[in-house]
């Protein structure tokens, strides 16, 4: 049983590690292609490697016709909206303040459930959301306490943290009926179909003329394999052992791992007034989820589904 345990623990922590990742290699990509070409081969990749898993395991579903629209408006949130909001934002940001923004997202899905189903907020959540803020301000503000991360940069992150959490208020309709793979295997073929106009329309030109580059191309395919498709498996497989709570738990990490990685790899500033942020950032979210219950919808959807 302590195995099974350690094993699972072990898949959470690869699971958070490639997720942290994805903020550096999408920095990498960028040396060479856009960001609308960086999603589409990233989830072309993905969505291809995704139905191979699932019909190897045999755990593609066939959506319901009633479902429809609900596979298509959770594809709008995420992976599209999502992933315009990330991947531009990251454009303007340090991957490591877009990583502090984007992990506020088990802050503010409670607040949405509460508002449009009446669930109850608790204290706790109040008290860990006031917190992160507060950790937030530490992040994006310099040294004086002015703002110094670029406004545009920030909204647009927070625009990601609006889709994910829109995405897991929809989520919840279909979570009960179909398993993560088959979820994940058609917001990805959706997003790919929503994504390629626009790519057709404004990165075409430029992806034909940009010579190809081995080291930003290498990153879309470790987004694709490792932070789109792995990750989740592994996350998947530390729910069932270790529950959804506890395994939520290691996604507070993220904004660590992506300050040390960004440091190390893309040579980010990390001071200690930044470094102070995100302790306080991660200080709220594991307040926040000091009494949460396992029975909660949509936290199992925005963790299991999330990047």
């Amino acid at each position: 049983m302590k195995n099974k345990e350690l094993l699972a623990s072990l898949s959470a922590l690869g699971a958070i590690f490639f997720w942290s990742f994805s903020f550096v290699w999408f920095k990498i990509a960028f040396i060479a292609y856009k960001p609308i070409t960086v999603v589409l081969f990233r989830l072309l990749i993905s969505a291809f490697l995704i139905v191979i898993i699932a019909r190897l395991l045999k755990r593609l579903q066939k959506p319901a016709k009633k479902d429809y629209k609900l596979f298509f408006l959770i594809a709008f949130f995420e992976p599209f909206l999502y992933f315009l909001g990330e991947s531009y934002g990251l454009q303007y940001v340090s991957s490591t303040v877009a990583a502090v923004i984007v992990a506020t997202i088990p802050l503010f899905t409670p607040i949405a459930a509460w508002y449009f189903y009446r669930e109850k907020l608790s204290l706790m959540n109040t008290i860990g959301l006031a917190l992160s803020f507060a950790g937030v301000a530490l992040v994006v503000l310099n040294g004086n306490f002015r703002f110094d991360a670029s406004p545009l940069g920030v909204s647009l992150e927070f625009m990601a943290v609006l889709s994910a959490i829109g995405y897991a208020l929809v989520l919840k309709s279909l979570a009960s009926r179909y398993n993560t793979l088959t979820i994940l295997a058609y917001q990805n073929i959706i997003g790919v179909l929503l994504f390629l106009p626009i790519w057709l329309s404004i990165d075409l030109k430029d992806f034909l003329q940009t010579p190809f580059h081995p080291q930003a191309f290498r990153a879309i395919l470790l987004l694709a394999v490792f932070s789109s498709t792995l990750a989740f498996v592994f996350f998947t497989q530390s729910v069932r052992q270790l529950g959804v709570t506890r395994s939520n738990t290691y996604t507070n990490l993220i904004p660590v791992f992506v300050a040390i990685l960004a440091f190390l790899i893309l040579k980010e500033e990390l001071g200690l007034q930044k470094i102070v942020g995100i302790i306080v950032v991660v200080s709220g979210l594991f307040l926040s989820q000091l009494k949460k219950k396992d029975t909660n919808g949509r936290l199992k959807a925005v963790e299991v589904h999330r990047k």
